[in-house]
């Protein structure tokens, strides 16, 4: 694909998960210069007798003190050293990527102050693949992520360490071997640098699209579930869903619809007595659209996020003029993260009832654990239990981040957001259900095949095939770990979803 280009304001989620996956950016050249005139105004006020924030002051409770002008550019190097304190694993490759591009997009808005030449280093880092590394925790997301991208930043001056060509290395080194030179900061510039959101919005965006993704194979899954266990298509009757008019419900009604028609189960069972299925199945609209309007309310919040100036203080390169302000707090961002990790929860939940009643024989009409030999084997019995163990893991990451808040810096930073840690603990929700769903795929294709000739409605029907040509139904027991691994990557890589659509129409 070609060059993404990075203006500060146009930037989408779906090309911050590209630039994670490697694809390459360049920056616009009308946004260099307005870099170039945000530049200027911070050279003036360096240059004059006032007191400006960061430029020429400490930091947070040192504000008050005032830095002799021969050492503004220390003040900006000390700035980076103190501030990368993060401990914990890396961040993954991916979202250090997404950081990155975040970052230079934010920048590019001429709201920093930044020279271009640094903000270039940090489009080149990014271009030939030198990667910081940085710890995932340490963040308070009070004055932004100022832990993780101050070890970020450490790179772009040869300090700290950076991945390059697989090789974990000093960053000085890894921008020698990547032919880049490292710069020496200017006034402004190492507080331009880690004053952000951009850590948490990473995390934040490669979480939402992956459950979005996840929000419609949930359809396709739970229409499988629903054929497996001889449920009733009634309840996706278009008129119900035009009487209580959720988008989201709507939305997974219709998707229930076409992946549930034209099959031969239902027609099977029309005559069975059963009046009302239960509420896993019944209800499929009603929970996944629920989960589908709060990951739309997380789009609108993050879409807001990345094309937004998060540092302090904002140059006003117009006006001549720097104003402290407070857009690095990173509540709308954290609040929004919770909402999507509770949202996501609901989808794990209602799919691990789902697998209770594929596996339960008192309620499946099906062979006990779906084995041919209940007793001999247990099939998918511990599936389950996984499942269970997910979704029950899942409820303490559902608690939100953002009602919490601890002071810090001596109290000038007196409340806090807790961004980062909304942010992986939805990432971790995201992860949790993907692999739930992936337990109930292996569950429903195993339900249909002990129906066949009968078969499920031609949506549910292709994505059960496009599962067995690569996971092969459980004839006796054997590990299941690397199926429900497997089922997973195929949820993520959306194959059941095509085969589904290609079958039954788009999916929404």
């Amino acid at each position: 694909m070609p060059p993404i280009v990075l203006d500060g304001e146009s930037l989408t989620l779906a090309a911050v998960e590209a630039i994670a996956d490697g694809a390459s950016c360049t920056l616009q050249r009308r946004a260099l210069a307005g870099v170039r005139a945000a530049r200027r105004t911070v050279e003036r006020a360096a240059r004059g007798g006032d007191a400006v924030y960061g430029v020429n002051t400490g930091f947070g409770h040192l504000a008050q003190v005032r830095i002799p002008p021969g050492q503004l550019d220390a003040l900006q190097l000390n700035l980076l050293r103190s501030h990368a304190a993060g401990v914990g694993d890396p961040l993954p490759e991916r979202v250090v990527r997404a950081v990155l591009a975040l970052r230079a997009n934010c920048l590019a808005r001429g709201h920093s102050g930044i020279r271009p030449e640094t903000l270039e280093l940090l489009l080149g880092m990014l271009a030939r693949g030198v990667h910081p590394v940085i710890p995932e925790r340490g963040s308070v997301s009070a004055s932004g992520d100022l832990a993780p991208l101050a070890h970020l930043a450490l790179v772009l001056v040869g300090e700290g360490e950076a991945w390059h060509a697989g090789a974990r290395l000093p960053g000085a080194k890894a921008l020698k071997r990547a032919g880049l030179a490292p710069v020496r900061l200017a006034a402004k510039e190492g507080i331009a640098l880690i004053n952000g959101t951009q850590v948490m919005l990473a995390i934040g965006i490669l979480a939402l699209l992956r459950a979005e993704r996840l929000a419609v194979a949930a359809d396709v899954l739970g229409a499988m579930t629903l054929e497996g266990l001889k449920g009733s298509h009634r309840a996706f009757d278009r008129r119900i869903h035009a009487a209580r008019p959720h988008t989201g419900q709507a939305v997974s009604a219709g998707n229930l619809r076409r992946l549930l028609s034209g099959g031969t189960i239902e027609p099977s069972h029309a005559d069975c007595g059963r009046v009302q299925d239960a509420y896993s199945l019944r209800c499929m609209p009603q929970v996944h659209g629920a989960a589908r309007d709060a990951l739309g309310h997380v789009r609108r919040m993050l879409a807001v996020e990345v094309n937004a100036s998060t540092d302090n203080p904002m140059v006003f390169a117009e006006e001549d003029e720097l104003v402290s302000g407070g857009n690095f707090h990173g509540q709308p961002v954290a609040m929004a993260l919770d909402h999507l990790a509770v949202g996501v929860c609901a989808l794990g939940t209602i799919s691990e009832r789902r697998i209770e009643r594929l596996l339960n024989p008192d309620l499946s009409d099906l062979p006990a654990f779906l084995t041919p030999e209940p007793g001999l084997h247990s099939g998918f019995m511990m599936a389950q239990v996984t499942a269970a163990a997910l979704v029950s893991e899942n409820k303490t990451y559902a608690h939100p981040a953002s009602v919490d808040t601890i002071p810090t810096s001596a109290a000038k930073e007196d409340h806090v957001a807790m961004g980062v840690h909304a942010a992986l603990k939805a990432a971790r929700v995201v992860d949790n259900v993907a692999h739930v769903l992936g337990i109930e795929a292996l569950a429903a294709a195993q339900a249909l095949d002990f129906l066949k000739p009968l078969r499920a409605g031609k949506g549910a029907e292709a994505a059960r095939a496009a599962l067995r040509r690569r996971v092969r139904r459980l004839a006796e027991d054997r590990v299941l770990s690397q199926d429900i691994v497997r089922a997973r990557e195929l949820l993520d890589a959306q194959v059941l979803r095509r085969a589904a659509e290609k079958a039954a129409g788009s999916l929404s």
